[in-house]
Protein backbone atom coordinates (compact mmCIF):
# COMPACT_ATOMS: atom_id res chain seq x y z
CA UNK A 1 0.00 0.00 0.00
CA UNK A 2 1.48 3.32 -1.08
CA UNK A 3 0.46 6.79 -0.01
CA UNK A 4 1.26 10.03 -1.77
CA UNK A 5 1.41 13.61 -0.59
CA UNK A 6 1.96 16.83 -2.49
CA UNK A 7 4.78 18.96 -1.16
CA UNK A 8 5.14 22.65 -1.88
CA UNK A 9 8.60 23.58 -3.23
CA UNK A 10 11.02 25.15 -0.83
CA UNK A 11 12.40 28.63 -1.47
CA UNK A 12 15.52 27.11 -3.00
CA UNK A 13 13.43 24.86 -5.23
CA UNK A 14 11.29 27.83 -6.31
CA UNK A 15 14.42 29.72 -7.33
CA UNK A 16 15.63 26.67 -9.28
CA UNK A 17 12.29 26.36 -11.07
CA UNK A 18 12.19 30.07 -11.90
CA UNK A 19 15.65 29.88 -13.43
CA UNK A 20 14.49 27.09 -15.72
CA UNK A 21 11.34 28.91 -16.83
CA UNK A 22 11.57 30.91 -20.03
CA UNK A 23 9.11 33.29 -21.67
CA UNK A 24 10.07 32.65 -25.32
CA UNK A 25 10.03 29.05 -26.51
CA UNK A 26 10.50 27.02 -29.68
CA UNK A 27 7.78 24.40 -30.19
CA UNK A 28 8.19 21.71 -32.89
CA UNK A 29 4.81 20.72 -34.35
CA UNK A 30 3.45 17.94 -36.59
CA UNK A 31 3.44 18.26 -40.38
CA UNK A 32 6.88 19.90 -40.57
CA UNK A 33 6.09 23.11 -38.71
CA UNK A 34 7.81 24.93 -35.84
CA UNK A 35 6.22 27.65 -33.71
CA UNK A 36 7.58 30.37 -31.47
CA UNK A 37 5.60 30.93 -28.25
CA UNK A 38 5.78 34.09 -26.15
CA UNK A 39 4.33 33.74 -22.67
CA UNK A 40 2.47 30.67 -23.87
CA UNK A 41 0.93 32.26 -26.99
CA UNK A 42 2.04 31.60 -30.55
CA UNK A 43 3.57 34.62 -32.29
CA UNK A 44 5.33 33.04 -35.29
CA UNK A 45 5.31 29.77 -37.25
CA UNK A 46 7.80 28.27 -39.71
CA UNK A 47 6.44 25.92 -42.43
CA UNK A 48 8.91 23.62 -44.19
CA UNK A 49 6.84 20.80 -45.68
CA UNK A 50 8.38 19.68 -48.98
CA UNK A 51 4.96 19.96 -50.67
CA UNK A 52 5.70 23.70 -50.92
CA UNK A 53 8.26 25.00 -53.47
CA UNK A 54 10.03 26.82 -50.60
CA UNK A 55 9.54 27.22 -46.82
CA UNK A 56 7.97 30.29 -45.25
CA UNK A 57 6.97 32.03 -42.00
CA UNK A 58 3.25 32.46 -41.28
CA UNK A 59 1.73 33.97 -39.25
CA UNK A 60 3.88 36.86 -38.06
CA UNK A 61 1.87 38.55 -35.31
CA UNK A 62 1.95 41.97 -33.71
CA UNK A 63 1.58 42.65 -29.98
CA UNK A 64 -2.14 43.12 -30.63
CA UNK A 65 -2.37 39.70 -32.27
CA UNK A 66 -2.78 41.14 -35.77
CA UNK A 67 -1.57 39.01 -38.66
CA UNK A 68 0.77 41.44 -40.38
CA UNK A 69 1.41 39.25 -43.44
CA UNK A 70 -0.75 37.09 -45.68
CA UNK A 71 -0.56 34.07 -47.99
CA UNK A 72 -0.68 35.19 -51.61
CA UNK A 73 -1.69 38.37 -53.40
CA UNK A 74 -5.14 39.87 -52.60
CA UNK A 75 -6.09 40.20 -56.27
CA UNK A 76 -3.69 38.23 -58.48
CA UNK A 77 -3.75 34.41 -58.31
CA UNK A 78 -0.53 34.25 -60.35
CA UNK A 79 1.22 35.62 -57.25
CA UNK A 80 0.43 32.70 -54.96
CA UNK A 81 4.19 32.19 -54.58
CA UNK A 82 4.08 35.22 -52.25
CA UNK A 83 3.85 33.21 -49.04
CA UNK A 84 4.00 35.71 -46.19
CA UNK A 85 7.76 35.84 -45.38
CA UNK A 86 10.02 33.66 -47.50
CA UNK A 87 13.46 33.19 -49.10
CA UNK A 88 13.82 33.13 -52.88
CA UNK A 89 15.77 34.58 -55.82
CA UNK A 90 14.74 35.11 -59.43
CA UNK A 91 17.75 33.60 -61.18
CA UNK A 92 20.67 31.62 -59.74
CA UNK A 93 23.02 30.57 -62.57
CA UNK A 94 20.03 30.62 -64.92
CA UNK A 95 17.67 28.69 -62.63
CA UNK A 96 14.43 30.32 -61.49
CA UNK A 97 14.00 29.97 -57.72
CA UNK A 98 11.25 32.59 -57.54
CA UNK A 99 8.19 31.26 -59.33
CA UNK A 100 6.36 28.14 -58.21
CA UNK A 101 6.71 26.61 -61.69
CA UNK A 102 10.46 27.27 -61.88
CA UNK A 103 12.99 24.44 -61.90
CA UNK A 104 14.54 25.60 -58.64
CA UNK A 105 13.12 24.38 -55.33
CA UNK A 106 14.16 25.22 -51.77
CA UNK A 107 13.85 22.44 -49.17
CA UNK A 108 14.77 22.18 -45.53
CA UNK A 109 17.44 19.53 -45.07
CA UNK A 110 17.41 19.50 -41.28
CA UNK A 111 16.92 21.62 -38.19
CA UNK A 112 20.13 22.33 -36.30
CA UNK A 113 19.28 24.06 -33.02
CA UNK A 114 16.23 25.09 -31.00
CA UNK A 115 16.93 27.38 -28.04
CA UNK A 116 14.46 28.92 -25.60
CA UNK A 117 15.17 32.08 -23.63
CA UNK A 118 13.83 35.12 -21.84
CA UNK A 119 15.34 37.71 -24.20
CA UNK A 120 14.93 35.66 -27.37
CA UNK A 121 14.24 32.21 -28.77
CA UNK A 122 16.48 30.96 -31.57
CA UNK A 123 16.09 28.30 -34.21
CA UNK A 124 18.68 27.30 -36.77
CA UNK A 125 18.11 25.14 -39.83
CA UNK A 126 19.77 24.18 -43.10
CA UNK A 127 18.05 24.73 -46.46
CA UNK A 128 19.11 23.34 -49.80
CA UNK A 129 18.50 25.09 -53.12
CA UNK A 130 17.95 22.21 -55.53
CA UNK A 131 17.67 21.77 -59.29
CA UNK A 132 15.27 18.87 -59.55
CA UNK A 133 15.36 16.32 -56.75
CA UNK A 134 19.04 15.79 -56.09
CA UNK A 135 21.34 18.46 -57.57
CA UNK A 136 22.06 21.01 -54.85
CA UNK A 137 23.17 24.41 -56.06
CA UNK A 138 23.28 26.33 -52.77
CA UNK A 139 23.32 25.55 -49.08
CA UNK A 140 21.55 28.14 -46.93
CA UNK A 141 22.05 28.22 -43.17
CA UNK A 142 19.30 30.19 -41.44
CA UNK A 143 19.44 31.46 -37.88
CA UNK A 144 16.15 33.03 -36.84
CA UNK A 145 15.75 34.79 -33.49
CA UNK A 146 12.38 36.04 -32.25
CA UNK A 147 12.63 38.77 -29.61
CA UNK A 148 9.87 40.41 -27.54
CA UNK A 149 11.82 43.66 -27.74
CA UNK A 150 12.02 46.16 -24.92
CA UNK A 151 8.59 47.73 -25.06
CA UNK A 152 8.89 48.83 -28.67
CA UNK A 153 7.45 45.77 -30.44
CA UNK A 154 8.29 42.27 -31.61
CA UNK A 155 11.42 41.48 -33.64
CA UNK A 156 12.34 38.68 -36.03
CA UNK A 157 16.08 38.77 -36.65
CA UNK A 158 17.40 36.69 -39.53
CA UNK A 159 20.98 35.76 -40.38
CA UNK A 160 21.36 33.77 -43.57
CA UNK A 161 24.57 32.23 -44.90
CA UNK A 162 24.87 30.97 -48.47
CA UNK A 163 27.50 28.49 -49.61
CA UNK A 164 28.02 27.35 -53.19
CA UNK A 165 27.84 23.59 -53.71
CA UNK A 166 28.95 23.58 -57.37
CA UNK A 167 31.96 25.85 -57.77
CA UNK A 168 31.08 29.37 -58.87
CA UNK A 169 27.38 30.25 -58.66
CA UNK A 170 26.04 33.47 -60.15
CA UNK A 171 23.31 35.31 -58.29
CA UNK A 172 21.95 37.20 -61.26
CA UNK A 173 20.80 40.81 -61.41
CA UNK A 174 17.18 41.07 -60.28
CA UNK A 175 14.69 43.01 -58.16
CA UNK A 176 13.53 39.74 -56.58
CA UNK A 177 15.45 38.24 -53.65
CA UNK A 178 16.47 37.17 -51.12
CA UNK A 179 13.83 37.92 -48.47
CA UNK A 180 10.29 38.76 -49.55
CA UNK A 181 7.40 40.14 -47.48
CA UNK A 182 3.74 40.01 -48.52
CA UNK A 183 1.82 42.36 -46.23
CA UNK A 184 -1.68 41.71 -44.93
CA UNK A 185 -4.47 43.06 -47.14
CA UNK A 186 -5.51 45.76 -44.66
CA UNK A 187 -1.91 47.05 -44.61
CA UNK A 188 -1.55 47.21 -48.40
CA UNK A 189 -1.47 50.68 -49.90
CA UNK A 190 -3.95 49.78 -52.64
CA UNK A 191 -6.17 47.18 -50.97
CA UNK A 192 -6.05 48.70 -47.48
CA UNK A 193 -4.85 51.77 -45.62
CA UNK A 194 -1.13 51.02 -45.33
CA UNK A 195 1.59 53.47 -46.30
CA UNK A 196 5.22 53.03 -47.37
CA UNK A 197 8.10 55.11 -46.03
CA UNK A 198 11.87 54.68 -45.75
CA UNK A 199 14.85 55.87 -43.72
CA UNK A 200 15.65 58.60 -46.25
CA UNK A 201 12.28 60.33 -45.99
CA UNK A 202 10.73 58.69 -49.05
CA UNK A 203 6.98 58.15 -49.14
CA UNK A 204 5.05 55.76 -51.36
CA UNK A 205 6.10 53.39 -54.13
CA UNK A 206 7.30 56.05 -56.57
CA UNK A 207 9.73 57.62 -54.10
CA UNK A 208 11.03 54.33 -52.65
CA UNK A 209 11.16 51.79 -55.50
CA UNK A 210 14.76 51.15 -56.55
CA UNK A 211 16.17 53.65 -54.07
CA UNK A 212 18.78 52.83 -51.43
CA UNK A 213 17.75 53.01 -47.77
CA UNK A 214 18.64 51.56 -44.37
CA UNK A 215 15.06 50.46 -43.83
CA UNK A 216 11.58 50.45 -45.34
CA UNK A 217 8.37 50.51 -43.32
CA UNK A 218 4.88 49.38 -44.36
CA UNK A 219 2.22 50.29 -41.79
CA UNK A 220 -1.24 51.70 -41.21
CA UNK A 221 -4.41 51.46 -39.08
CA UNK A 222 -5.79 47.96 -38.52
CA UNK A 223 -9.00 46.45 -37.22
CA UNK A 224 -7.22 45.80 -33.92
CA UNK A 225 -5.80 49.33 -33.76
CA UNK A 226 -8.01 51.72 -35.80
CA UNK A 227 -6.81 54.83 -33.96
CA UNK A 228 -3.10 54.01 -34.34
CA UNK A 229 -0.92 52.07 -36.73
CA UNK A 230 0.61 48.61 -36.99
CA UNK A 231 3.11 47.33 -39.47
CA UNK A 232 6.54 45.93 -40.29
CA UNK A 233 9.82 47.79 -40.58
CA UNK A 234 12.36 45.85 -42.65
CA UNK A 235 15.99 46.66 -41.78
CA UNK A 236 19.13 46.03 -43.80
CA UNK A 237 22.33 45.56 -41.76
CA UNK A 238 25.54 47.59 -42.33
CA UNK A 239 27.62 44.38 -42.55
CA UNK A 240 25.74 43.26 -45.68
CA UNK A 241 27.43 43.71 -49.06
CA UNK A 242 25.76 46.44 -51.13
CA UNK A 243 24.50 48.21 -47.97
CA UNK A 244 22.32 50.19 -47.91
CA UNK A 245 20.11 48.00 -50.05
CA UNK A 246 18.02 49.02 -53.01
CA UNK A 247 14.36 48.20 -52.36
CA UNK A 248 11.61 46.61 -54.38
CA UNK A 249 8.26 47.87 -53.09
CA UNK A 250 4.70 47.95 -54.45
CA UNK A 251 1.52 49.72 -53.42
CA UNK A 252 -0.26 46.33 -53.54
CA UNK A 253 1.44 45.27 -50.29
CA UNK A 254 4.87 43.94 -51.23
CA UNK A 255 8.38 44.82 -50.07
CA UNK A 256 11.81 43.25 -50.32
CA UNK A 257 15.47 44.17 -50.08
CA UNK A 258 16.92 43.70 -53.59
CA UNK A 259 20.39 42.30 -52.99
CA UNK A 260 21.20 42.01 -56.71
CA UNK A 261 19.38 45.13 -57.87
CA UNK A 262 22.51 46.71 -59.39
CA UNK A 263 24.14 43.63 -60.87
CA UNK A 264 25.26 40.02 -60.54
CA UNK A 265 26.98 38.67 -57.44
CA UNK A 266 29.39 35.74 -57.92
CA UNK A 267 29.45 33.25 -55.08
CA UNK A 268 32.55 31.06 -55.04
CA UNK A 269 32.82 27.72 -53.29
CA UNK A 270 34.44 28.16 -49.87
CA UNK A 271 33.58 31.87 -49.71
CA UNK A 272 30.19 32.21 -47.95
CA UNK A 273 27.80 35.11 -48.31
CA UNK A 274 26.35 36.26 -44.98
CA UNK A 275 23.31 38.55 -44.83
CA UNK A 276 21.54 39.99 -41.79
CA UNK A 277 18.02 41.42 -41.74
CA UNK A 278 15.50 42.43 -39.08
CA UNK A 279 11.70 42.56 -39.27
CA UNK A 280 10.21 44.81 -36.61
CA UNK A 281 6.49 44.36 -35.84
CA UNK A 282 5.28 47.58 -34.26
CA UNK A 283 1.94 48.73 -32.85
CA UNK A 284 0.97 52.04 -31.29
CA UNK A 285 0.43 55.72 -31.91
CA UNK A 286 1.46 56.94 -35.34
CA UNK A 287 3.25 59.91 -33.75
CA UNK A 288 5.56 57.57 -31.79
CA UNK A 289 6.34 55.03 -34.50
CA UNK A 290 9.31 56.78 -36.11
CA UNK A 291 11.06 57.16 -32.74
CA UNK A 292 10.61 53.42 -32.10
CA UNK A 293 11.88 52.49 -35.56
CA UNK A 294 15.03 54.57 -35.17
CA UNK A 295 15.78 53.07 -31.76
CA UNK A 296 15.33 49.50 -32.97
CA UNK A 297 17.53 50.24 -36.00
CA UNK A 298 20.38 51.55 -33.83
CA UNK A 299 20.11 48.52 -31.52
CA UNK A 300 20.19 46.14 -34.50
CA UNK A 301 23.28 47.80 -35.96
CA UNK A 302 25.13 47.42 -32.66
CA UNK A 303 23.93 43.90 -31.85
CA UNK A 304 26.32 40.96 -32.20
CA UNK A 305 25.61 38.42 -34.90
CA UNK A 306 25.30 34.65 -34.59
CA UNK A 307 27.64 31.69 -34.82
CA UNK A 308 26.45 28.06 -35.06
CA UNK A 309 28.89 25.72 -33.32
CA UNK A 310 29.10 22.09 -32.27
CA UNK A 311 27.86 21.86 -28.72
CA UNK A 312 29.73 20.50 -25.70
CA UNK A 313 26.46 20.14 -23.79
CA UNK A 314 25.04 16.64 -23.22
CA UNK A 315 22.41 15.47 -25.72
CA UNK A 316 22.90 18.58 -27.86
CA UNK A 317 24.55 18.53 -31.30
CA UNK A 318 24.66 22.26 -32.10
CA UNK A 319 24.13 25.56 -30.37
CA UNK A 320 23.87 29.18 -31.45
CA UNK A 321 25.89 31.91 -29.75
CA UNK A 322 26.07 35.66 -30.18
CA UNK A 323 29.52 36.73 -31.39
CA UNK A 324 31.05 40.07 -32.28
CA UNK A 325 31.76 41.16 -35.83
CA UNK A 326 30.04 38.38 -37.75
CA UNK A 327 30.76 39.24 -41.35
CA UNK A 328 31.47 37.64 -44.69
CA UNK A 329 35.17 37.64 -43.80
CA UNK A 330 34.55 35.66 -40.61
CA UNK A 331 32.79 32.73 -42.24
Amino acid sequence: MFSFCLLSPTIGQEESLSKKSTQVKVLPLPDQQTAILFQGKEVLRWHFDSKYPRPFFFPFLSERGTRLTRMGHPGAPNHDHHRSIWFAHHKVSGINFWADNGKGKVRQKQWLAYQDGNDEAVMAFSLGWFIGEHQELLDQEVIAAWRPGSGNGYELELQITFNSKLGEVVLQKTNFGFLGIRMAKELSGYFGNGKLRNSEGGRGEKQIFGKQAKWVDYSGPTENLPEGIEGITYFDHPSNPNYPSHWHVREDGWMGASFCFSGDYKLEKGKPLVLRYLLFAHSGKASESLKKIKKVGIDFEKRDGFRLVKSRKPHTQFEVNRVKKVSNKDK
